[in-house]
C-alpha cells in the first residue's frame, strides 16, 4: 500500500461529455426549408419608426474652457515646455507625481491638442475626452473634472 491517494494506473484527465438532452420524442428531425419558407412576403408595409434622440445636458462654458485650457498646459508640461508647478491648481495633488513621472520620457516631437470635448454627469462632474497629435500620430485622451470649492479641477487623467 502506498503512502498517498494517488491512484498508481494512469488516469485520463478529459471525461465524456454528458448528454443532457431528453431524448427526441415524436418528430426526430426539423423537415428542411422550402424555397417558399424562406422568400415569405410580407402584406404589410414597413415603416420608418422614430427612434428618441438622447440628448446629453450641455456642459457649462466654464467647464469647457477649463478643459481645453487644463489639457493645453498638460501637454506642455510632459512636453516639458511649461514647469510643473503650473499645474498645482489644476490638476488634483495625486496627479501631479503621475504627470512628473511623464516628463522623464523623452518625447520625440511636441503634443497639439486637436479635440476637447466635455460630457456632463451632475452638476459638480464631467468626463472630458480629447485627441492630440504627436509627430503625426493621433492620439487621446480621457479624464474627469470636478468643482470643488467653485474651482474645476482634473481628478483623473490618462493619456494614450
Amino acid at each position: 500500500m502506498t503512502a498517498s491517494g494517488i491512484p498508481s494506473q494512469p488516469v485520463s484527465f478529459t471525461t465524456p461529455v454528458i448528454d443532457c438532452e431528453p431524448p427526441p420524442v415524436g418528430i426526430t428531425a426539423c423537415p428542411p426549408p422550402t424555397p417558399a419558407s424562406l422568400h415569405r412576403r410580407t402584406t404589410r408595409a414597413h415603416r420608418p419608426v422614430p427612434r428618441p434622440v438622447p440628448h446629453d445636458p450641455l456642459p457649462p462654458r466654464d467647464a469647457m474652457a477649463f478643459s481645453d485650457a487644463a489639457l493645453r498646459c498638460v501637454l506642455e508640461v510632459v512636453d516639458r515646455r511649461r514647469p510643473i508647478a503650473q499645474l498645482r491648481p489644476l490638476v488634483a495633488p495625486a496627479l501631479i507625481d503621475t504627470l512628473t513621472a511623464l516628463t522623464r520620457v523623452s518625447q520625440t516631437a511636441p503634443a497639439t491638442l486637436q479635440r476637447c470635448r466635455v460630457r456632463m454627469v451632475d452638476t459638480e462632474a464631467g468626463e472630458l475626452f480629447a485627441t492630440y497629435t504627436r509627430a503625426r500620430r493621433i492620439r487621446a485622451i480621457a479624464g474627469r473634472i470636478e468643482r470643488r470649492d467653485g474651482r474645476w479641477r482634473i481628478v483623473a487623467l490618462q493619456l494614450g
